[in-house]
């Protein structure tokens, strides 16, 4: 058997926008058009547009690739044509074994038919024998954690509850591949955490895996290897969190308008070296420099300093501080260079910046600019948690 369970080679995927079909008279003339037409071609018509452009990539047996990017990058496209949902408009694709995908949530259930008949069902789906799900029938279940609603129609279930029995289905199938998108974050945290687990004992099991997910700490963990689509474009793929902080830096804006009477610009996250970063420990310390422009005094002006962990949106602080201690450095007004010093008192983990002038005499906020500045925290020693307060165990007497 090859080594090489899953492979994209010179995939392109083309749509075009606005693309509906409101009757079976426009669907009819459409699928002849698309079949009969040279529509598997390089060159774009009308409306049309790329939504994949040359991807390439092998996953071997045992090996988890992490896919990362912006919404509508072409994540889920990659996955649904991986799953043979969508065909490609040119490229190659070879799949080595049996694959079970969990692409979207409620995926292959029947509305009207209980938890149970939907196992069935979707298993069939999956490539299930009957005897082989009536086996597995009491495992899934348990695994779900949603036994006491499974003889329940589903379109009563919440999307949580989706999510748990698709998955857990999916991962009974004994596949020897595994697709799956970022349906999970509908799930609650101890069930994400349950899934993170069999997910990462598949890979002892030479089951290969493709995780598509916006949270990057999840990514981090389950993948050695990882791809960074943006536009439609495979801009990276390698060493997790080496294309972790790839992804994290191109996000970073480098500049916000400085034209405006109030600005905060030139933004850059520094350790104590002045060395730019992306990456950091607990108990490091780091350097956040700006340039602000204010038309209020500054001793009537503070800064807002936020961070918020991107898996969640949990704020992590949000302060207030003041421009007491800050010089400006134009005669003709308030323009000043600055920086603010802080702890990594945090455990593992994608983080994002954001910052505001605030005028408290008028209650006015002068500006504000949204996840200016990125960083992940790299560290394995906890395994919940979000502040790092250095444990020490010993014995005493």
């Amino acid at each position: 058997m090859s080594e090489i369970a899953l492979e994209l080679n010179s995939v392109w995927k083309k749509f075009v926008k606005g693309e509906r079909y409101d009757s079976l008279r426009d669907l009819i003339p459409a699928i002849f058009k698309n079949t009969f037409s040279n529509n598997r071609t390089s060159e774009l018509s009308g409306m049309e547009f790329w939504a994949l452009t040359d991807i390439s990539f092998q996953v071997r047996r045992g090996e988890a690739l992490g896919i990362i990017g912006p919404n509508g990058s072409g994540k889920s496209t990659t996955l649904k044509i991986l799953s043979g949902i969508l065909r490609p408009t040119t490229g190659k694709i070879t799949v080595n074994g049996r694959l079970s995908a969990l692409i979207e949530v409620g995926a292959g259930f029947h509305q009207d038919l209980t938890g149970r008949e939907n196992i069935f069902l979707n298993g069939s789906i999956l490539g299930m024998k009957k005897d082989e799900i009536k086996r597995r029938m009491d495992e899934i279940i348990e695994f779900s954690g949603i036994s006491e609603f499974i003889d329940t129609p589903v379109k009563r279930f919440s999307s949580g509850m989706y999510a748990r029995l698709g998955f857990s289905i999916a991962a009974h199938v004994d596949p020897e591949i595994l697709l799956v998108d970022e349906v999970l974050s509908v799930g609650d945290m101890w069930f994400q955490e349950k899934c993170l687990e069999k997910m990462l004992s598949f890979k002892n099991k030479d089951i290969a895996i493709i995780f598509v997910s916006h949270n990057l700490e999840s990514v981090n963990v389950l993948c050695s290897k990882t791809a960074l689509i943006k536009k439609g474009v495979l801009r990276k793929i390698g060493d997790t969190a080496e294309t972790i902080r790839e992804y994290i830096c191109s996000n970073q804006e480098d500049t916000v308008d400085t034209l405006t009477e109030n600005s905060i610009s030139n933004v850059k996250l520094l350790n104590m070296k002045n060395e730019l970063v992306s990456i950091c420990y607990p108990e490091q310390k780091c350097r956040l420099t700006f340039k602000i422009k204010c038309d209020k005094p500054f001793k009537e002006c503070q800064m807002g300093f936020l961070i918020h962990r991107l898996s969640d949106g949990l704020s992590i602080c949000d302060y207030n501080l003041s421009l007491n201690s800050i010089k400006t450095t134009d005669n003709n007004g308030d323009t000043a260079d600055g920086a603010i010093d802080f702890d990594i008192n945090l455990l593992r983990g994608s983080y994002s910046v954001s910052l505001h002038l605030y005028h408290y005499p008028s209650a006015t906020f002068l500006t504000r600019v949204k996840n200016i500045a990125y960083f992940s925290v790299e560290e394995r020693v906890s395994w919940h948690g979000v502040t790092h307060i250095s444990p020490l165990i010993h014995s005493i007497g």
